[in-house]
């Protein structure tokens, strides 16, 4: 960036035998009507200001912006401080109005593509020179008033982003605790929706985090930067609310309908979008019910994590007998019992798992454990042996479904609790 007060080149470029800055000063009135005209055509955001402050503060600006530039015609030095932080000034109100970045920086190139026009009509081939020089000093102003802009505007912006999401995090805050969250979304700006979709998430490791060499964290930033853009690009219907970490989280989507083909669609695109297998739990609540639906599109996706159900959306309705089974108690402790005597012996454990998730079908277990079928043959006649219940008979197999569902939620649970405790040390 060159620095104000610098002086570009001399002597000052004249065409025709008169001061080029004098023929731009001279049309300077005419000027900047066309560029309040040519702004509006040609950059619609501008519609979006009341028309008192179109004809006033913006003309005035525009003129002032000319005027700037014939001083630089004229002098050859760059704008001083003064001037550029009463652009940095403007352009932030820009921001603050909500006009976009590239509208404000385009109201300056369109004024200076003008200037430019009206000066080379009044040039002729043997002012070339003094195009040069005025090229020179037209690009350096650009230059000088471009870095205004943007330091302005995005230094607005980022005050108003902190703003917004200090109020974001207060209304979600609100909204967990189980509070009245209206005098939050007031402060916020934020019109509470008649119901949340609430999502519970467990965010997988992307690939990138396990290659040697590779900064973790960067890609786990990255990883979650993604998929909270997606989650802003995606939802139309109002402003999404998240408390979010590199593993997962919570997520309150403003909506009136619960579409399950809506929801998957929607868990889909936030899994490429980040690069990571997600597990997700959802349900659907008002806003003063939201504390308990977090706490149960938790447990249904700890569930669905713990029976082996993948990565994907699940609703309650996929975990119904699970949920139940899971709920604590003397019956689920007697029923994870059952499974004590295989704690030692994993792979008995895990070929019991996958025995009952392949539908009682010995080939296709043993294709998935990579093993023999007479393997898995042995090895759940070890299971009988140790539990005194055998996957040939009925009652048994059904108690077994039980026993294997108790076991791994309340094993999940009993983990949940522990890591929590781990974090408030």
């Amino acid at each position: 960036m060159t620095a104000p007060n610098v002086r570009l080149s001399a002597p000052e470029p004249e065409f025709g035998g008169t001061p080029a800055h004098l023929r731009l000063l001279a049309l300077t009135p005419g000027l900047a009507v066309e560029v309040m005209t040519r702004l509006l055509d040609r950059l619609p955001a501008y519609h979006a200001l009341p028309p008192e402050q179109l004809r006033g503060e913006i003309t005035r600006q525009v003129e002032r912006g000319i005027r700037a530039f014939v001083d630089v015609l004229r002098t050859g030095q760059l704008p001083g401080e003064d001037e550029l932080d009463r652009i940095r000034e403007s352009s932030a109100r820009r921001a603050d109005e909500g006009v976009p970045l590239e509208s404000v920086v385009g109201a300056y190139h369109l004024g200076a593509q003008l200037c430019a026009a009206r000066l080379l009509a009044e040039a002729s081939p043997t002012d070339l020179p003094d195009i040069a020089t005025a090229q020179d000093r037209l690009l350096g102003w650009l230059r000088a008033v471009s870095c205004a802009v943007a330091t302005g505007y995005v230094q607005e912006r980022q005050a108003a982003l902190g703003d917004e999401q200090v109020a974001r995090q207060a209304l979600l805050s609100r909204l967990l605790e189980g509070g009245d969250p209206r005098t939050a979304a007031d402060r916020a700006g934020i019109r509470l929706p008649a119901r949340y979709v609430v999502l519970s998430l467990a965010i997988g490791p992307h690939p990138d985090e396990t290659r040697p060499g590779v900064n973790r964290s960067v890609v786990a930033r990255r990883k979650l930067r993604r998929l909270r853009a997606e989650l802003e690009r995606r939802h139309p219907d109002g402003v999404p609310l998240a408390a979010l970490a590199d593993d997962g989280g919570t997520v309150l989507l403003p909506s009136d309908t619960f579409e399950r083909d809506v929801l998957t669609a929607l868990v889909e695109r936030l899994a490429r979008a980040c690069g990571a297998p997600l597990v997700v739990g959802a349900t659907t609540a008002a806003p003063s019910a939201v504390a308990d639906a977090v706490q149960l599109a938790t447990e249904v996706r700890q569930i669905a994590d713990a029976t082996g159900r993948g990565p994907g959306l699940h609703l309650l309705d996929d975990v119904l007998l699970a949920h139940q089974l899971s709920r604590p108690g003397p019956a689920r402790d007697a029923l994870a019992a059952i499974l004590a005597p295989l704690t030692d012996r994993p792979e008995l454990l895990e070929t019991l798992r996958t025995f009952l998730s392949c539908g009682l079908d010995r080939r296709r277990t043993a294709a998935r454990l990579l093993v023999h079928p007479n393997t898995v043959d042995y090895r759940l006649r070890r299971t009988a042996a140790l539990t005194g219940l055998d996957t040939v008979r009925g009652p048994d197999l059904l108690t077994l479904h039980a026993a294997l569902t108790a076991h791994e939620t309340s094993t999940a649970h009993a983990t949940t609790r522990k890591d929590r405790d781990e974090g408030r040390r």
